[in-house]
């Protein structure tokens, strides 16, 4: 979600119960100027979701290191 500084001043309580949920990227002046984000949240659960032809329970640290250091692999 992407808001003003403004809107985050203003509700700063509304935004806090949202972070638990998603990244909030804060702007001032049509720019981001920060990210706002939970660190409770590993980065495995945060893209588990989104990897494509993955199930959850497969996403794991181990897979996704295995898989990203076999990419490298066949680029040499």
């Amino acid at each position: 979600m992407t808001i003003t500084a403004t809107e985050f001043k203003t509700n700063f309580g509304k935004y806090l119960d949202l972070i638990k949920r998603e990244d909030i990227f804060i702007t001032k002046n049509g720019k981001t100027i920060a990210k706002v984000s939970n660190p409770q949240v590993s980065a495995v659960d945060a893209i588990s979701g989104i990897l494509a032809g993955k199930a959850s329970e497969d996403c794991d640290r181990h897979s996704l290191r295995e898989e990203r250091l076999s990419k490298y692999a066949l680029d040499d």
